[in-house]
């Protein structure tokens, strides 16, 4: 690909959320210190929820790898589960051994236990659930009783959500109101100021092998900022696109027609009125000019 092109050891806008790529932005530290202090202090329902692409995913695995050694993690990463299924799951998370023919009142009962045992050794249970949006509805209730599990001073179990801002638009539901009341702690994620994704760029860029003059200068990634809306995510895919086409065209860095071009060809992001106008009518007067070159060599050939 172009990595050897512009002297990159690893390609810099992967859409995996990978923490070496991990940059201080203020919506994402800001998140990370919101759910770290909720986790200090024992709060049993912690919410994190941002527009898809904004970097959830990426903060909540930043989240687990930097728990202190006294916490026990539960992960889950896809939630669309029964409530049954939701109670295995975390058995299964809190590495519990259990026969599979005991019933769901037999399943609780052990993981209260186990979440009394892991107390008593010192540690601190969180349990961390990606994509929350698609808990079905029982499933968050059952995750509600959960939370219902405690000592006399502490919770036996903290539970951090993230999710879309559907999840809030069915918890502001009057049957949700006891889980709602529950969620001390919350954060929402916003986008990308046009300095922040200029620093954005530059960041991976570097963490991914880049020096001397940078590929995109502060005009195309503004560009790039706008078209995107701000989105982490859209940001990276538009990136990746202008790289491709830069190298296509053997270029040693990307240019304002290489933005251009991914922001035409990629979904759910925007290009002014007047910069769309000049490009498709670039088009234009190249495919016409191509087709008069055509033509008088055919026609001279005759």
């Amino acid at each position: 690909m172009y990595l050897q092109h512009f002297g990159l050891a690893e390609t810099p806008f992967s859409l995996t959320p990978n923490t070496e790529f991990f940059f201080g932005l203020a919506p994402h530290v800001e998140a990370l210190q919101v759910l770290q202090t909720a986790l200090q202090t024992g709060e049993g329902f912690i919410k994190v929820t941002g527009e898809v692409g904004t970097g959830k995913t990426l903060i909540c695995r930043k989240l687990i790898n930097e728990l202190p050694q006294r916490f026990h993690c539960a992960y889950l990463p896809n939630p669309y589960l029964s409530p049954a299924e939701l109670r295995w799951a975390v058995a299964l998370e809190l590495g519990l051994k259990y026969s599979a023919d005991i019933d769901q009142i037999q399943l609780t009962g052990l993981i209260q236990q186990q979440l009394l045992a892991l107390c008593a050794h010192g540690h601190s249970i969180v349990l961390v659930l990606d994509e929350a949006q698609a808990l079905p509805d029982e499933s968050l209730e059952a995750l509600r009783l959960f939370t219902n599990l405690e000592t006399e001073s502490r919770k036996l179990l903290q539970v951090v959500l993230f999710a879309q801002p559907e999840l809030d638009e069915r918890l502001n539901q009057h049957s949700f109101r006891q889980l709602r009341q529950r969620i001390t702690f919350s954060y929402c994620l916003r986008p990308l100021t046009l300095d922040e994704a200029d620093a954005y760029v530059q960041h991976r860029l570097s963490v991914a092998g880049s020096v001397g003059q940078p590929l995109f200068d502060h005009k195309n990634t503004r560009v790039l900022a706008t078209a995107s809306k701000g989105i982490p995510r859209l940001i990276n895919i538009l990136a990746h696109k202008a790289l491709l086409l830069s190298f296509g065209e053997g270029a040693k860095r990307v240019e304002y027609r290489h933005v251009k071009g991914a922001i035409i060809d990629t979904q759910d992001t925007k290009l002014s009125y007047r910069a769309r106008w000049f490009w498709f009518m670039s088009l234009s007067l190249i495919s016409v000019t191509s087709g008069l070159g055509v033509h008088l060599f055919y026609g001279a050939s005759v």
